[in-house]
């Protein structure tokens, strides 16, 4: 759904060849924050990923979001719903009250961090080869229902958007290009931007906001089900990873057999071709042997690079989260041997 949806939007888009990263900061309004967090809340249930467009200007390095719309969700009944015509639709309707509705990018929510797939990497390759600005947000909802906002901003490296115009995927083109799966996506960081009213709006509600609340972060008590949710995850990924090693272990091994054989087979007819020759006939061809021989196909080394960049994003997260737990526990030790 996600390559769908994305292709059928970088379609509409103006074509563009420079793999330079012209993007060094990204300012989003917090009206398209509010928009992606209330898209999550009414569509969005578990792990179900939510996306869609958003619309802006580059400024010099500087990538706008001032505005974004989510793409509809619909099942395998509504055949006739076509989603390129839907979304030139509403960047026309935009276009008429005067809103900026030039194509920047997409967003996505995630499941505990689970959003390094083959799906995000051909959506955003689709949108960053026609659109050289294009960035693809990911909006974390549990963190952020445990009180701080975790939206991240990525882009493809051009050593990955050179690689994925070649589609060569082969261990020995990764190797080549001297790729791994910490050389594939790169974070854009973020800034929020408000007018000065929303920024007086929000001083107001925090004035009026209770004051037990303001302490929530301090609650001592861990989410242990965030904690092992994660470790499951981060185990499933391990046990996908280990499978794509024995794939690669064997195709290893039966490309090291078959190497054996041909050359057995390149003495025996060697040996016939002396003995040929002694008889003053004509040797054989190797030809033959060459076509008897054919390599085994190499398996796609991509999927293991995305299933280790996962493995990598769930390590991160687990750090994260055991750090804060860790810093609260250690300040309340202090805290305890202080008073006592």
């Amino acid at each position: 759904m996600a390559g769908r949806k994305e292709s059928s939007a970088a379609s509409a888009a103006v074509s563009s060849n420079s793999l330079d990263s012209p993007v060094k900061l990204i300012q989003i309004e917090g009206l398209v924050v509010l928009k992606i967090i209330k898209h999550y809340q009414e569509e969005g249930q578990g792990s179900e990923v939510v996306q869609g467009v958003l619309l802006g200007l580059v400024v010099e390095d500087r990538l706008e979001i001032t505005n974004c719309f989510p793409f509809p969700q619909h099942t395998e009944d509504d055949a006739d719903f076509d989603e390129v015509q839907y979304q030139m639709e509403m960047m026309r309707s935009l276009r008429h009250v005067n809103i900026d509705h030039l194509h920047v990018g997409w967003y996505q929510s995630t499941y505990y961090g689970s959003f390094v797939s083959r799906a995000l990497l051909d959506s955003q390759f689709s949108y960053q080869h026609a659109i050289e600005e294009s960035v693809v947000l990911i909006y974390d909802p549990i963190k952020t229902a445990q009180g701080s906002l975790s939206l991240k901003a990525y882009r493809l490296t051009p050593k990955l958007m050179e690689i994925c115009k070649e589609k060569d995927f082969s261990p020995e083109g990764l190797k080549k290009a001297c790729v791994g799966y910490e050389h594939m996506f790169e974070e854009v960081p973020i800034v929020i931007k408000n007018s000065y009213l929303i920024n007086v709006l929000l001083w107001e509600l925090e004035d009026k906001s209770q004051v037990a609340d303001k302490h929530e972060l301090l609650n001592l008590s861990s989410s242990s089900n965030h904690l092992e949710k994660s470790l499951q995850l981060l185990m499933d990924r391990v046990d996908d990873l280990s499978q794509d090693i024995v794939k690669y272990n064997t195709y290893t091994r039966n490309l090291s057999k078959q190497q054996q054989q041909k050359h057995q087979s390149l003495q025996r007819r060697q040996q016939e071709n002396a003995q040929r020759q002694s008889r003053g006939e004509p040797p054989l061809p190797e030809e033959d042997i060459n076509k008897m021989f054919k390599p085994p196909q190499p398996p796609s080394r991509m999927d293991t690079l995305l299933i280790a960049g996962q493995i990598n994003n769930y390590c991160q997260n687990v750090k994260e989260f055991t750090s804060q737990n860790l810093g609260k526990l250690f300040m309340a030790e202090s805290l305890q041997g202080h008073n006592s």
